[in-house]
C-alpha cells in the first residue's frame, strides 16, 4: 500500500537534510585529521635556517683546497660558507637556480633552507643576493608580462615568453633563525 503523499514528502526532506549532513561530518573529520597530521608534519620538518656564503661550482671549490675531482662534478653546485665549509646544494625546484645561471654564483648570498639528518644536501627556499651598496635583495625570476615569479631560467609557465632575473629589496623571513 502506498504511502500518503505527505508522509513520502517529509521522508525525503529527512533523507535529503541527512544526505546535506553528510559533507559536514566528513569536513569535521578530515578537518581533525589534518590537525593531527598537521602537528606531526611539523615536528617532524627540518628548522630552517640562514645559510651565508657563496655559491661556487664544487670542482673549482675543491681544486682551491687541493681535491682534484672529475669532469661530472663540474657543475655541481655548493654554498661555502664563510667558515669554508661546503654544502652541496640540492637541485631542486629552487636550488637548480645555481646550476643554471651562473649570475648567481661568486657572490655574497643569505640562503634560507634546511638540511635533513644524515643528508649533506642543501635545500633553498628562499635566495637573498647582495648588490654593490651591500643591501640584501630578495632573488627570482620573474615574466613581466604575466606578474608571476619562477625560480628557475625557463620560458614562463603561463605564456612561454622570458622572464628575467629580479632583485628587490628583502627581509629575511623571520621564520628562519641563522645556522650554526
Amino acid at each position: 500500500m502506498p504511502l500518503p503523499v505527505m508522509q513520502r514528502c517529509k521522508d525525503l526532506m529527512r533523507v535529503s537534510f541527512l544526505v546535506t549532513l553528510i559533507p559536514v561530518f566528513m569536513h569535521l573529520s578530515i578537518g581533525f585529521a589534518e590537525d593531527s597530521e598537521s602537528k606531526t608534519h611539523k615536528e617532524s620538518e627540518p628548522k630552517r635556517e640562514i645559510y651565508s656564503g657563496k655559491v661556487v661550482l664544487a670542482q673549482e671549490a675543491l681544486k682551491k683546497r687541493g681535491i682534484k675531482v672529475a669532469d661530472e662534478m663540474k657543475s655541481q653546485a655548493v654554498l661555502e660558507l664563510e667558515s669554508g665549509e661546503l654544502l652541496p646544494i640540492a637541485a631542486d625546484w629552487r636550488g637548480r637556480a645555481f646550476y643554471q645561471d651562473e649570475r648567481l654564483r661568486h657572490r655574497k648570498v643569505e640562503l634560507v633552507g634546511y638540511r635533513r639528518p644524515g643528508i649533506p644536501y642543501l635545500q633553498v627556499l628562499n635566495v637573498f643576493t647582495f648588490n654593490d651598496k651591500n643591501e640584501r635583495q630578495d632573488t627570482d625570476y620573474w615574466c613581466d608580462i604575466c606578474s608571476i615569479p619562477m625560480y628557475e631560467i625557463k620560458e614562463c609557465e603561463c605564456c612561454q615568453g622570458p622572464i628575467r632575473l629580479r632583485f628587490r629589496p628583502g627581509k629575511l623571513p623571520s621564520y628562519a633563525v641563522p645556522s650554526k
